[in-house]
């Protein structure tokens, strides 16, 4: 199992060109597959693993209380590494092609609203220091959609101010090329003059944003001083990177953005991830339909006309004739 589990993950590095993280977790699940098929099964090659034996471990995984997203992440890896074998001659049959992927619940992503993200921005003074680099980060993950990631290995020779695009490699070390709105270019052009150049020291690399110390910003400590400028600004709901890659597509999509053009500036390889924002802009569809749609608005409800003049209104009871009163 070994063998084998180091060969798949030198074809994931070599020939698929999948990222680092990606064969850092499949050789984490792959690995403890092995060691629970040594221990409880005293299994050691691939080819004595059956059907039975996988589904077995699967309701072990879920017995360690592990959530169905993380086993589904499991049952991929497994899939995959005998569907490698299989097509190498080195195993006879696939003992885990019939391993079904468990179903797993789609949340919708939490988004800001326009006001929201605009009072974010705006909280952010320029003349605090360090200032003009937060508001430059902040103004780039909403204007481009960019992960945390993507935005903390942003480099200088991939910023084209003239043309208002950044290059950024994400997931899978994919490049493309993502549109920079004006706001978010004059807020980095405005940090580049004025604050980066006293950031530099000797060891500083390309990044374009950059710590105290000049070196490049972790991921965590964006996410810090995201969560700051957040608590600043009064913004009662939790505030991360990620919810501004969210409100990004949100907001493209409901100032009417075509689906596929927002999986392009996303990078998602499947538009069908792209169409989660889709069951986000309800309302907006919903007012779509109530304005254009012939049978969608209710008419008026029309009031009775009153009675012609020296008429008597019938609708009201009057007493009977002839009698008597007390």
């Amino acid at each position: 199992m070994e063998q084998s589990i180091d060969q798949f993950i030198l074809y994931l590095a070599t020939e698929r060109g999948l990222s680092e993280n990606y064969q850092l977790s499949t050789r984490r699940s792959l690995e403890e597959f092995a060691v629970w098929l040594s221990s409880a099964k005293k299994i050691a090659s691939p080819g004595a693993v059956t059907l039975a034996v996988i589904s077995e471990y699967l309701a072990h995984c879920k017995k360690r209380g592990l959530s169905t997203s993380s086993i589904k992440l499991e049952v991929v890896a497994i899939k995959i590494l005998f569907r490698f074998l299989l097509a190498r001659n080195l195993l006879d049959a696939d003992p885990a092609e019939y391993i079904p992927l468990p179903r797993t619940e789609r949340y919708l992503p939490e988004t800001l609203n326009e006001l929201q993200v605009e009072q974010l921005i705006e909280s952010i003074s320029t003349a605090q220091p360090l200032g003009l680099r937060d508001r430059a980060m902040v103004e780039l993950l909403y204007a481009s959609g960019l992960r945390i990631s993507e935005l903390a290995n942003a480099r200088l020779e991939n910023l084209l101010l003239d043309e208002r695009v950044i290059r950024v490699t994400g997931k899978g070390n994919k490049t493309r090329l993502i549109p920079v709105g004006r706001k978010a270019c004059q807020a980095i052009a405005e940090y580049l003059a004025n604050e980066r150049p006293n950031m530099v020291k000797k060891r500083t690399g390309g990044e374009i944003f950059l710590s105290v110390r000049g070196t490049k910003l972790t991921t965590v400590r964006i996410w810090q001083i995201l969560k700051r400028i957040a608590r600043h600004a009064g913004i009662e709901v939790n505030v991360y990177p990620h919810l501004l890659r969210h409100s990004f597509a949100t907001h493209l999509l409901g100032n009417g953005a075509d689906l596929r053009i927002i999986q392009e500036m996303l990078g998602h390889a499947d538009v069908s991830t792209t169409q989660v924002y889709t069951h986000v802009d309800q309302q907006r569809l919903k007012a779509v339909h109530h304005r254009f749609h012939p049978r969608a608005r209710l008419p008026a409800t029309p009031h009775p006309a009153p009675p012609p003049p020296g008429t008597t209104d019938t609708s009201k009871s009057s007493p009977a004739s002839g009698a008597s009163h007390c």
